[in-house]
């Protein structure tokens, strides 16, 4: 069946519990996991006279320094599951044009990742990661989506 299970994370609660049920079903299959997360660049955004200035290293340390809780995060609930995961982090990429270019570089052949479940504004706002995913993918997903 599958061999190779990609876990995209934001970290988000709803995303932990997707890297979850995405290792139990690793382990249910023999699959080998890899757990991405995506950070985006830096926005510039100059509102006529009054600009803010943020130091793009800055950004990127700190940017940096969350992925790498997120993913020790994941690499816990994976371990606590009872499977190996590999963990990647994309950087400068928006979110699922990183997660596609991590199936595609990792050779998964499955993506298993959550969605938020927002709905109305929320949605039309914040957009859907896993509905753009699910829209571009060319291998597989399966959306799971948490109890609230």
């Amino acid at each position: 069946m599958y061999k190779h299970i990609l876990l995209p994370t934001d970290g988000s609660k709803f995303a932990e519990e997707g890297v979850r049920q995405g290792c139990q079903l690793a382990k249910e299959l023999g699959a080998k996991v890899t757990v991405v997360t995506v950070t985006e660049s830096l926005v510039s955004v100059n509102g006529g006279e009054l600009a803010m200035a943020f130091p793009v290293e800055t950004y990127d340390k700190a940017t940096r320094d969350q992925a790498s809780v997120t993913l020790e995060n994941a690499a816990k609930i994976a371990s606590e599951v009872g499977v190996d995961a590999t963990t990647l982090h994309v950087e400068k990429e928006r979110p699922v044009n990183g997660i596609l270019k991590a199936a595609e570089s990792t050779g998964a052949d499955l993506i298993v990742m959550s969605s938020h479940g927002r709905h109305g504004i929320s949605r039309m706002l914040l957009g859907s990661q896993a509905t753009a995913v699910v829209s571009h993918s060319e291998i597989p997903v399966l959306v799971f989506k948490p109890k609230d």
